[in-house]
């Protein structure tokens, strides 16, 4: 009963943190704080090779040449972040415009459950499962989340074609938390912080 009324606890603070960080229609962009963990901007992002929720392994040096947004998520407990990435996967035009090829989702759940959520929630981009935290504690996702660091937070993170970071955005740090940020401030922040790189 006890780790009922935890689990319970623990889904009405993530719905609260979700409500209240989910604004309604219009978002002029960019209004959602984020830290800027390492590596960072100008970085050579560390190597990647993780099993997919589309099958087969996947490797971030055989996209080399492609710009590729990795998208670090707290996994199966956040349904923030699974709509965030079910709202990245249906303005992928967006994206695209902004030069990025590819968006990869990285959580520490295990394969398995993780293709049943893909599965679930109708999605295409791939999901990696990083459950020994072995990728996620190199590029310091688990340090920005409400779990401590036995998870990731909300992290993303613009690998270039030469597989150097361009922009990295840790939205799920304290004080807020942040575990959805709206496709518009995403892309916005994105587009600023791609002009101070160029």
């Amino acid at each position: 009963m006890k780790t009922g009324l935890v689990v319970g606890l623990a889904v009405l603070a993530l719905a609260a943190i979700y409500v209240l960080n989910r604004p309604g229609g219009s978002s002029n962009g960019g209004d959602y704080a984020f830290a800027v963990g390492s590596p960072g901007t100008g970085q050579k992002a560390p190597p990647i090779r993780l099993p997919s929720t589309d099958g087969g392994t996947f490797d971030l040096s055989s996209l080399k040449g492609e710009t590729v947004l990795l998208y670090f998520q707290e996994g199966l407990t956040c349904q923030p972040c699974w709509d965030q990435l079910k709202d990245i996967q249906s303005n992928m035009d967006r994206f695209r415009s902004l030069g990025i090829d590819d968006v990869v989702s990285i959580t520490t759940d295990p394969l398995d459950a993780l293709k049943q959520k893909v599965s679930d929630e109708g999605l295409t981009l791939p999901v990696l499962s990083d459950p020994n935290l072995a990728v996620s504690q190199t590029y310091s996702a688990n340090q920005y989340g409400m779990m401590g660091t036995s998870r990731d937070g909300h992290s993303f993170i613009l690998v270039g074609p030469d597989g150097t970071i361009e922009w990295r955005a840790d939205y799920g740090g304290p004080p807020d938390f942040t575990m959805y940020v709206p496709v518009s401030s995403l892309i916005a922040d994105l587009r600023t912080g791609l002009r101070g790189t160029a």
